[in-house]
């Protein structure tokens, strides 16, 4: 499925803070751009660089947060590490994650990805997996966790590790095919 037109004219926000999991942004950026799609990374604040947690990556924020917002985009990635505990504490970002999900938009988190959905207040009566040290905050959050490497529920996407980026990244280019212009 690379090929270069598949989500021509889809546009993705794909949230930034310090301390992403490097492969769970780059795998699925360089994935979702050679399909065509435009993705900007939306941080704190916009030209700020934020580096990976394991420092093989590092990335600059396109957009505020605070500046972005959801009708200018097909979907939304949430990439892992420890910045999903720095997101969550933005409320900006939260906010998009909300808006995402109540307009049914495609919703991609990874890894720690999902504590931004639990902020959000989006996971009650969902099924998802996640890294497995935060599954007991999605099931106090009312998500059902289960351990697979990407589960598809309704506009929710959701994978555990590295290892599952490009079954992640898949999922994703599917949901977003299913998506009209």
């Amino acid at each position: 499925m690379n090929d270069s037109s598949a989500l021509a004219g889809k546009r993705i926000a794909m949230l930034v803070e310090e301390g992403f999991e490097d492969r769970e942004l780059t795998g699925p950026l360089d994935v979702l751009r050679a399909a065509g799609a435009v993705v900007t990374l939306v941080g704190p604040a916009a030209g700020t660089e934020f580096r990976g947690k394991r420092g093989q990556a590092v990335v600059m924020a396109d957009v505020a947060a605070g500046a972005a917002k959801m009708d200018d985009f097909d979907a939304l990635v949430i990439p892992g590490g420890h910045a999903p505990d720095r997101m969550r504490m933005r409320h900006a970002m939260v906010d998009l994650a909300r808006q995402a999900m109540d307009a049914g938009k495609p919703v991609a988190a990874i890894c720690h990805g999902p504590q931004v959905l639990i902020s959000a207040n989006v996971l009650r009566g969902r099924t998802l997996t996640c890294w497995p040290s935060i599954a007991i905050d999605v099931k106090n959050a009312g998500g059902l966790y289960v351990d697979k490497p990407v589960v598809e529920d309704g506009n929710l996407i959701t994978s555990r590790k590295p290892d599952d980026v490009p079954m992640f990244s898949e999922a994703i280019i599917r949901a977003l095919s299913r998506v009209h212009a």
